[in-house]
């Protein structure tokens, strides 16, 4: 247990062209070396890819792709009596929402292609369309949780 007092969280203000918390918070994760401006016109420029090769609004796109990203379960280790084991626990919202948005991210850096935007947009519409790096992960996630739901007497 922690003697230090609970962090507060502070409210976050939403992004100017859509008005979304959920996208601030993409902002703010997706940033490097504090260029926030540089990340905004990056994933400005990733939404008006999606619009235009998948036709729909792309808001409602990333928040589909964000959703079909978010794990519900993952696996922590526990020690006892020795052995290690592998345990599955349900996850909060907050967590799987930045664990959603992490993986989004690191998937789309580590994709080929000729920009950010252009990676971040085709990560964004597999994750929309249930396919992609990201979404490969959360299934290997809940795999993994499924294959050690044994252990799960072992959750405090």
């Amino acid at each position: 247990m922690g003697r230090k007092k609970k962090s507060i969280n502070r409210p976050v203000a939403p992004d100017t062209r859509y008005n979304s918390v959920v996208l601030s918070k993409f902002i703010s994760r997706m940033m490097l070396d504090g260029k926030k401006s540089t990340t905004t016109h990056i994933l400005y420029a990733c939404f008006d890819n999606i619009k235009e090769k998948t036709g729909e609004e792309p808001l409602e796109v990333f928040t589909k792709a964000l959703e079909n990203v978010k794990p519900l379960v993952e696996v922590k280790s526990r020690r006892v009596g020795g052995a290690t084991y592998q345990v599955p626990i349900e996850i909060r919202e907050s967590r799987r929402e930045a664990l959603g948005m992490r993986w989004l991210i690191a998937a789309a850096r580590k994709r080929s292609g000729h920009g950010m935007p252009e990676r971040l947009a085709a990560e964004i519409i597999d994750a929309y369309n249930n396919t992609g790096t990201a979404f490969k992960k959360k299934e290997d996630t809940h795999r993994m949780a499924e294959a050690n739901k044994a252990f799960a007497h072992y959750r405090w």
